[in-house]
């Protein structure tokens, strides 16, 4: 659960960071005054995107594996037979 949550806080970060990067190299400076409010929302939409994207990467393959698949108990000609992984 940790993973998850450190593996998304850094696809949320990354768009800011790159922009504070580009701003640093341009300017010199992550003064404030700097962080357009248009840089700011498309940052935002992007970190979103990111996070869409990284959850359904990271948690699509996470079903059972195969050969695992639960058979649930049953009855079957008189006799009880118990449930099972097939």
């Amino acid at each position: 659960m940790i993973r998850t949550l450190l593996i998304e806080a850094a696809l949320f970060l990354t768009p800011f960071v790159i922009y504070g990067a580009i701003l640093m190299a341009t300017r010199g400076s992550l003064v404030p005054a700097n962080w357009s409010a248009r840089a700011v929302l498309v940052c935002a939409l992007a970190a979103v995107a990111l996070m869409a994207l990284g959850l359904f990467v990271f948690e699509a393959d996470k079903g059972a594996p195969p050969g695992s698949r639960y058979v649930p108990a049953q009855m079957k000609d008189g006799v009880f037979v118990p449930g099972r992984y097939e």
